[in-house]
């Protein structure tokens, strides 16, 4: 009968991918939990993650079965009318048959199926030992290994991430055989590269973990990971700061050590002159640095290094982090300081040499259509309108700065402090980091109102332009980062209660690129040199004023729709259904806040009791108004009480009026939980009309009072949302 005995793999190499190293460790661990129960054999995985360090991947499992279950096998044989003769006697297609199962024919069963009786074999053999099968589980595994770039070494035909130096394989205490990219297998590990240069013996999988710690090994990267935020925060602390810890810098520098030792370092004063921004980047991203900020979350001259090594003189290596950084930061003052000398106004006539997109024309050319747009924005949303005409023409200056030229993820933030030294006013400087807000996913949008006012004029011009200049996304491919800039545009309109009409702010953004476009188109005319050049500018300049001038409702509804289909993703993240998204999207409102203010209504409204059967009996109501319509019946704009004969009928009208009456003020004031909570309230007259009423009278003078009845029902719940799609 089969045990179940810890098991332990562990691949040894050469130091790995840092960013490769979490994913390459969980392709291991996955393959082998798969390959094993791909064989049937049964694993206890228990609260197992894959193991790593810089130098090895492990997988580490409670409990794996020491062979596979009974194998069973049943192939199926020739039907009973060709598998035996007149005489009942094996035919040769019989024969073959058993000849080929390695028995007589007088030893196979019989089976049944639509076609009739046949003959079948089954046979039960006992299962591999895991112990035989292993080797083949974890060549499949390595093989399906996401590897980067695969390195050869020694002149052999295998690759791997790294090269391997050793393999550890055990089932229990035994050393399971097995020999792969160019390493057999036994259970001596690796410890520590300076600390614990020999061999560490492992006697089971269970002695593994505390085994490699006393080599100076955390094999564990949970455990590195709370080392490092521990002895981080300590020296933070003792320095009298906070450290500033960031999940992707914590991730790297847990998979750079094996036996990491915080340091304590420190930087002249004067190069805190500098943005703070420019130096954090320059420790976190060039060197893996942890930096120390006061109590206010500004930068102090201290930061933390991570040692990879307990080492005897904490003190020179401490000034071996600082030697390294010191460079860098000199360059940072150095560029800042020389930026400030020019000044952010200045900066910005290099903009006009710079190429944003071949159609739309240099960099200076978008600054320009965005300054128009957030000149028009702002008074729709109570912000000035000459601070953000401001705000926009400074805002890319800093891309021709040295600052951003050696960081580019400075941008904008540069422009901030360049624009506080130029004496512009707060807001402005404010504005001109927070157009880029959202940054990146999950990122706060603008949080002030002239950077929201910027964050959306920058989007429509990159999204209009985009389209007009025929670069929307194609699967992968999205260059100008189209949908990032649709969902960040939607994001901060909706998130910042801004009731803009969309579609006119899109044609506004559109026939303003496409004015640049023809402007651009112009001057490539006048300057052709040749026949083909002359033909292929005027055909191009052509193209663009057709585009201006024609009609631009259907571009501006592409654009429309392309934003709201990022919205999908948006709301779906929130937890609303796609049958609540659909039910709101269906109308197309012209705003996004007052698409949010939709969604929330109908959340509110699919709650409540009533709502199921008031969205199939719309979903009806809309089919029959249709289909009435599709046949040509002209339904009346009102309902004569005069034709309501039926008791139902009349209960139905009268309420629906009331509830008319009742929502008109919310509906006009956007309040549409109120509508929807009202109207939720017709359900008994609902369902006593379609109980009692046929919608199809033979007088075409009641069927239409009828319809009409129904029609303005379903009107006035349209009016939030097609609750049908709730159906």
């Amino acid at each position: 009968m089969s045990q179940h005995l810890p098991l332990l793999i562990e691949l040894g190499t050469e130091e790995l991918p840092v960013k490769a190293l979490p994913g390459l460790a969980q392709a291991l661990f996955d393959g082998i939990v798969d390959g094993l129960g791909k064989r049937g054999v049964a694993v206890d995985r228990g609260d197992a993650v894959p193991l790593h360090t810089p130098r090895r991947l492990a997988v580490l499992l409670p409990g794996v079965a020491t062979e596979q279950p009974e194998q069973t096998s049943e192939v199926l044989g020739p039907y009973v009318n060709i598998a035996l003769d007149g005489q009942g006697q094996p035919t040769r297609a019989l024969e073959g048959f058993a000849a080929k199962a390695g028995v007589d024919w007088t030893a196979l069963e019989r089976t049944s199926d639509a076609k009739g009786e046949r003959f079948v074999h089954r046979a039960v053999k006992p299962g591999a030992a895991t112990a035989a099968l292993l080797p083949e589980v974890i060549a499949e595994a390595i093989a399906a290994m996401p590897i980067p770039k695969p390195m050869r070494w020694g002149g052999h035909d295998y690759a791997f991430a790294r090269p391997v130096q050793w393999l550890v394989v055990l089932l229990g205490s035994e050393v399971i055989e097995a020999a792969l990219l160019g390493v057999k297998s036994d259970r001596m590990s690796r410890g520590h590269r300076f600390m614990h240069d020999k061999p560490v013996w492992v006697n089971t999988p269970g002695d593994y973990v505390d085994a490699l710690r006393g080599a100076k090994v955390l094999v564990d990267p949970a455990e590195r990971r709370a080392r490092i935020a521990a002895e981080v925060e300590a020296a933070a602390a003792t320095a009298g700061g906070n450290a500033r810890i960031t999940e992707d810098n914590l991730e790297q520098v847990v998979c750079l050590t094996e036996w990491p030792a915080a340091v304590l370092c420190g930087f002249e004063a004067e190069f805190l002159a500098v943005p703070q921004e420019a130096l954090i980047e320059t420790m976190e991203v060039n060197q893996k640095f942890f930096p120390v900020l006061d109590a206010g979350d500004k930068l102090t001259e201290r930061f933390i290094g991570i040692a990879n090594i307990e080492s005897r003189d904490v003190a020179e290596v401490a000034k071996g982090y600082e030697r390294v950084i010191r460079p860098r930061f000199a360059d940072a003052k150095f560029f800042f300081d020389e930026d400030l000398k020019q000044g952010l106004a200045s900066m910005g006539r290099g903009l006009s040499t710079v190429t944003y997109q071949a159609r739309l024309g240099t960099v200076a050319d978008k600054v320009a259509r965005v300054a128009a747009l957030a000149e028009a924005i702002a008074p729709q949303v109570g912000a000035d309108a000459q601070l953000a005409r401001r705000a926009a023409e400074l805002a890319k200056n800093d891309l021709q700065s040295r600052m951003v030229g050696e960081f580019p993820e400075l941008q904008g933030i540069a422009g901030r402090h360049y624009a506080v030294a130029a004496g512009e006013p707060g807001e402005i400087a404010l504005a001109i980091d927070e157009a880029y807000q959202p940054r990146f996913a999950g990122d706060d949008v603008a949080l002030s109102p002239l950077g929201k006012v910027l964050a959306i004029a920058e989007r429509l011009d990159t999204l209009a332009g985009g389209f007009a200049a025929g670069l929307k996304p194609t699967g992968n491919k999205d260059p100008f980062a189209l949908r990032r800039n649709a969902l960040g545009l939607a994001r901060t309109i909706i998130e910042s209660g801004f009731d803009l009409h969309l579609r006119e702010l899109l044609a506004l953004a559109r026939r303003a690129a496409l004015s640049s476009a023809a402007g651009i188109a112009e001057k490539s005319l006048a300057a052709a040199k040749s026949d083909k050049e002359r033909e292929t500018a005027d055909k191009l300049l052509k193209q663009t004023i057709a585009q201006r001038d024609g009609q631009a409702q259907e571009a501006v509804d592409e654009l429309y729709d392309f934003i709201i289909d990022r919205l999908k993703g948006y709301y779906a993240d929130k937890g609303v259904p796609a049958t609540q998204f659909n039910a709101v999207a269906e109308l197309r409102p012209a705003s996004l806040y007052d698409f949010d203010r939709r969604i929330d209504a109908i959340g509110q409204f699919a709650a409540l009791p009533e709502a199921s059967v008031l969205a199939a009996a719309n979903k009806r109501i809309g089919n029959i108004v249709r289909k009435a319509q599709e046949e040509g019946f002209q339904i009346p704009d009102h309902v004569q009480r005069g034709l309501l004969n039926h008791p139902a009928e009349a209960a139905l009208a009268e309420a629906v009026e009331a509830a008319v009456g009742d929502t008109d003020d919310a509906l006009h004031r956007h309040d549409y939980v109120q509508v929807l909570s009202r109207l939720a309230l017709l359900r008994p007259q609902v369902d006593a009309f379609f109980d009692s009423v046929m919608v199809n009278a033979e007088d075409p003078a009641v069927r239409g009072n009828r319809l009409a009845l129904l029609h303005r029902l379903h009107a006035r719940f349209s009016a939030v949302a097609d609750i049908g799609q709730l159906s």
